[in-house]
């Protein structure tokens, strides 16, 4: 059996041991390689954003799906396993959890300050990583000093302070790409020298979203044209394979300028031979790209090129494998392979099993910012000037539901200014998450007045959507809101005690619409079926659809806030699907934390902009949290009283109409 080889990291070269190999089962390019073949494995992290700990620092809990600490086992394994191997993060490592904001809004950074993840990071010893778009979310000066204490390089190519006639002769922010000498062992036991390229790009649209920090200082550039410019000279400089660590998605093979997700034609860039890609927080390969053009999942390829996306959080590792054969002097790739290690799997009852264990000197290397998280997230960030709970949020117009709603509103009429929207009145849509039905009687939000803990946001915020606004017409917006109203049953005028609620309609697709105001006809049947079938196309039940005083008309024009499911046609409501005018690359739960923050006090106190048609005579029942009790009194906009006890431990309240 050949000798095993695993990485130095302070050496930043391919030391070969003979102990370990007896102890572990070499890849097959390992195996077979001849003499003048080498077996080169490439692993990828990306998306951590700080997700060091196995820990779910919302929800205050251990979480086995995420975690550099355990996919930190799968690295130390695949280096065992392989002749050869480097591992490369591909951005989005700085931003994207409670640990990141308490870096960034409490501790900071000063000069000398070590990051967390960065610290991890050097104790698995990266070779290298590029910079994702969550890299800017906190500023330029809180990037370099937090980059400054990284020993691996960091490269960017389509970042610039100061635009030249071409990518070649811009002033970018970082180094556009690297060359990494390695010594590395061929299947005869020689070693043999490799220059490793590696380039770095990030979606230009982050001039978009940290327009505040960026604009004035830095410029981008587009994907594809900056490595067309690049590649060539790092041909020039004697890179014997080139790797594009794209943090971008698998999207659309035709390439357009400034597309965000360009790892589809960036893999047609001549000299290229491999791809790192990220930002979709997908997995690649895998069957979510079966029918994308240009894509061979059984191969793990991109236009004939290796490629792969490890997830997000930690879940997956990426790996690579390159068998490179020296002909003249000259290394070509001549076989290749792709996938991705998970860290955990689900099982049938939807529990998760972690796969693999911690790795105790990357916990340790964050163990002091892990502990000053947990006391940043249980004390106040912020206050509330009304209590925050759900549980009258399908019958009337909701605090826990308002926060959200504005806190997208705050978000995206920032994200507006400088676009060909901006002056288009912005609304904002959100649905109770937690509101009883399956989840039992105390499955509701009850965020009492006064201080507002960061935890508590995933009590307001259940699922890690990401924000997106859609830009709709006023026919478009009144199909929107008929949709929600499917939540209720058709009620007999003048009957009393009549169910109100369609226990089939799920309440996360009950949308609130901020900044109109409107009623809901419950005399009229429903115009959709509670999975979204259209099953009366005359049916009307929103009445009085007003924008600031005046009936909306179809022609009118809106952008609506809402989530990346929402705007991606989940649900089937009008008006979503293919209108979607930005995608931003923050969740709503970070938003949210960012509003509470720059607010200080929150006051979410429902406006009432929506309630019922008045129906005299007419009484009806629902169910909900026995603790909804000490809330009814400040309900707005509907006249609420208790009726006793509901089934299985609900209580029960009667509306008249």
């Amino acid at each position: 059996m050949k000798n095993s080889t695993f990485l130095n990291p302070s050496r930043r070269t391919f030391l070969t041991g003979a102990a370990g190999a007896s102890l572990i089962a070499l890849h097959p390019f390992t195996v077979n390689a001849a003499a003048g073949q080498v077996h080169l494995r490439i692993m990828e992290t990306t998306d951590l954003h700080v997700h060091v700990f196995p820990y779910d620092y919302y929800a205050d809990k251990p979480r086995d799906t995420v975690g550099l600490s355990r996919t930190a086992s799968h690295i130390r394994a695949i280096r065992a396993e392989a002749a050869n191997s480097m591992l490369i993060d591909n951005g989005d490592f700085l931003q994207g959890n409670p640990m990141g904001d308490y870096i960034a809004y409490e501790r900071g950074m000063k000069e000398g300050d070590m990051h967390p993840v960065i610290a991890a990071m050097n104790t698995l010893g990266f070779d290298a990583s590029t910079l994702g778009n969550h890299e800017f979310n906190y500023g330029l000066d809180f990037l370099m000093k937090s980059l400054a204490g990284a020993n691996f390089p960091v490269v960017s190519a389509n970042v610039v302070k100061e635009m030249g006639a071409g990518p070649r002769d811009d002033v970018t922010l970082l180094k556009p790409y690297v060359i990494l000498d390695r010594t590395i062992v061929d299947g005869a036991g020689a070693e043999h020298s490799l220059k490793v390229g590696l380039i770095g790009f990030v979606p230009p649209q982050i001039m978009t979203w940290d327009r505040r920090h960026l604009e004035g200082k830095v410029g981008t550039r587009d994907i594809v044209e900056t490595a067309r410019a690049w590649v060539p000279e790092m041909k020039e400089a004697g890179c014997d394979i080139i790797v594009a660590l794209s943090h971008s998605g698998i999207g659309s093979a035709n390439h357009t300028d400034g597309m965000e997700n360009a790892s589809v034609p960036l893999a047609e860039v001549d000299g290229i031979d491999a791809l790192m890609t990220g930002h979709s927080h997908l997995v690649f390969p895998s069957a979510t790209y079966e029918d994308f053009e240009g894509i061979d999942v059984e191969a793990g390829t991109i236009h004939g090129k290796p490629a792969v996306m490890g997830g997000f959080w930690g879940s997956h590792l990426g790996v690579i494998d390159l068998m490179l054969e020296n002909e003249g002097g000259e290394w070509r790739v001549v076989s290749t392979a792709s996938e991705t290690r998970p860290i955990s799997k689900r099982n049938e009852d939807r529990s998760t099993t972690a796969l693999v264990e911690d790795q105790p000197d990357v916990l340790d290397a964050v163990q002091a910012d892990h502990d000053a998280t947990l006391e940043y997230i249980r004390r106040a960030v912020g206050k509330t000037s009304a209590p925050l709970h759900s549980y009258f949020a399908l019958v009337a117009d909701d605090p826990s539901v308002q926060i959200v709603s504005i806190a997208q509103l705050w978000y995206i009429s920032e994200m507006m200014k400088g676009t060909e929207h901006e002056g288009l009145p912005i609304l904002s849509a959100a649905a109770p998450f937690k509101a009883g039905g399956r989840g039992g009687p105390e499955y509701f939000t009850d965020v009492p007045k006064g201080d507002v803990a960061i935890k508590n946001v995933a009590d307001l915020y259940l699922y890690p959507n990401t924000v997106r606004a859609v830009r709709i017409n006023g026919a478009q917006l009144k199909g929107w809101l008929e949709r929600s109203a499917g939540m209720f049953n058709q009620i007999t005028p003048g009957e009393a005690d009549q169910v109100l609620l369609n226990p089939s309609f799920p309440s996360y697709n009950f949308d609130v619409m901020d900044g109109v105001t409107y009623e809901i006809d419950l005399s009229q049947p429903s115009r959709f079926a509670p999975k979204g079938e259209l099953v009366d196309e005359t049916a009307t039940r929103i009445i009085n659809l007003m924008f600031e005083g005046q009936p909306v008309t179809d022609d009118m024009e809106f952008i609506v806030a809402t989530n990346n499911y929402r705007a991606g046609g989940g649900g089937h409501f009008p008006g979503t699907g293919d209108t979607v005018i930005f995608e931003g690359p923050d969740t709503n739960r970070d938003v949210i934390v960012r509003y509470i923050v720059d607010q200080g006090t929150i006051n979410p106190t429902a406006d009432a902009n929506w309630h019922f048609a008045p129906m005299p005579g007419t009484t009806v029942l629902f169910d909900t949290g026995p603790a909804a009790t000490g809330y009814v009194d400040g309900v707005e906009g509907v006249e609420i009283e208790a009726a006793g006890d509901g089934p299985d431990g609900f209580a029960r309240f009667r509306i008249s109409l």
